[in-house]
């Protein structure tokens, strides 16, 4: 069955609305590699987007999950609960960022963990107002896609979005917002179009997952908590891209001297296995009534087991650590071709969460087309990339952390030589 055969059945079944990046069809994978239906080996940097920080199938997470098919696969802890649901949320609620008493809720989603933030902020503030950042991503249901700063493509067609929603820019001195401006815009909002008494929330990733990799500045982080102090706003800190270890510490805002009052991940938090969470302060987490958070799936047990596997994996294997050498190795590689990509305008990232971004060489305008040449260059030498940014002119790097060193080398090698072939192609 060919992969031409397999893009014809899929067109014919499936709606156009969930787009592919490739039309690679997955067979099997291991680890930092994939085999696709035609035999053909390609070296995953994209890692299903950020949610194998572990690799594909990681012997322990695998092992994790065989044993709990063993008991059983679903009960909704609703209903009959199970201890491992208890054990994991006690192991988030110590491991987040924040010296205050937490508690966590499980969902599926990505989403699902925003929307809920969103519920238990406003329980707990009685507000209803939430501010996000532009190039911010959500999630795509309708309170994510209204929180989301990016139109195309994530809101266009679909009518109203949720109001009391509210956006200012994301600092980002590459495209000529400072931290200053960035936090005047939030004051202008203020005054202009919502009263900081009426808003429960500021939602914001610590590093912007789909805007481009841009890292949030330490002072900015400071002075945005101390506006929300100010204001008895809460602070939610988005990881569902940047948790478990990716930025070179288990979570983002590990990096930063100031905690989020309410914590959302997902994605690599179970290794492959659809589980997501919520974890904040007590008392926010406690104001909605019994009944007003959960949901049918919510800490499937499958999931919950697999992310055991997965925190011990992180401990054991040192995984924060090699983040920040893997990312050092990459950074260094990139570097080495500012001379000859005259193209490369940025290099960044903590940990092993990596971009690089282009700018047309003539116009210096942001260079998607550029960024998108790698990309396909790179497809078909072996190397599965990813693009990203309002512009769509980065490239993102979400290898998984515990790629081998040869594997590593043989992708940076064919990183290179696309990267050169697009830029002569120039």
């Amino acid at each position: 069955m060919t992969a031409t055969s397999l893009t014809d059945r899929k067109n014919a079944a499936i709606s156009r609305g969930v787009g592919m990046t490739t039309q690679i069809y997955a067979d099997r994978a291991e680890n930092a590699e994939i085999w696709d239906k035609e035999g053909r080996r390609y070296i995953d940097f994209a890692a299903g987007i950020a949610v194998l920080n572990t690799g594909h199938r990681h012997p322990r997470v695998i092992a994790a999950v065989k044993e709990q098919l063993d008991h059983f696969t679903h009960t909704c802890h609703q209903v009959v609960p199970y201890e491992s649901y208890v054990h994991l949320a006690e192991r988030l609620n110590a491991l987040v960022p924040g010296d205050f008493a937490k508690k966590t809720i499980f969902v599926t989603t990505g989403a699902e963990a925003v929307e809920n933030a969103v519920k238990i902020a406003r329980a707990a503030t009685g507000r209803s107002a939430v501010i996000a950042f532009g190039g911010g991503f959500h999630g795509r249901t309708f309170m994510g896609m209204a929180l989301t700063g990016k139109v195309v493509p994530y809101k266009v067609g679909f009518g109203a979005m949720p109001g009391d929603v509210f956006h200012v820019p994301f600092p980002v001195e590459l495209h000529g917002v400072t931290a200053d401006q960035s936090l005047a815009a939030l004051k202008k909002l203020f005054a202009a179009d919502v009263d900081p008494q009426r808003v429960a929330a500021i939602i914001l990733e610590p590093v912007q997952g789909e805007g481009g990799f841009y890292p949030a500045p330490a002072a900015f982080m400071k002075a945005l908590r101390e506006l929300c102090d100010q204001h008895g706003i809460l602070l939610i800190a988005d990881e569902v891209q940047t948790g478990f270890a990716r930025t070179g510490r288990m979570f983002a805002m590990d990096h930063h001297e100031v905690a989020a009052d309410l914590t959302t991940m997902a994605k690599s938090l179970a290794g492959g296995f659809p589980l997501a969470a919520v974890t904040g302060r007590a008392e926010i987490m406690d104001a909605p009534g019994p009944g007003g958070l959960g949901g049918t799936y919510g800490g499937n047990p499958l999931g919950i087991a697999a992310a055991h596997a997965v925190l011990d994996v992180i401990a054991d294997e040192d995984l924060c650590n090699r983040a920040n050498q893997l990312g050092g190795r990459l950074k260094q590689r990139l570097e080495s071709l500012r001379e000859a990509v005259p193209e490369i305008v940025d290099i960044r990232g903590p940990g092993f969460m990596n971009a690089v971004e282009f700018n047309d060489r003539t116009s210096g305008l942001p260079s998607a087309d550029f960024a998108n040449r790698v990309r396909l260059i790179a497809l078909d030498k072996g190397l599965i990339l990813l693009t990203c940014g309002v512009h769509g002119n980065v490239i993102r790097f979400l290898a998984p952390i515990t790629i081998q060193d040869e594997v590593l080398g043989e992708a940076l090698n064919i990183l290179e030589a696309s990267m050169l072939e697009a830029s002569a192609g120039k």
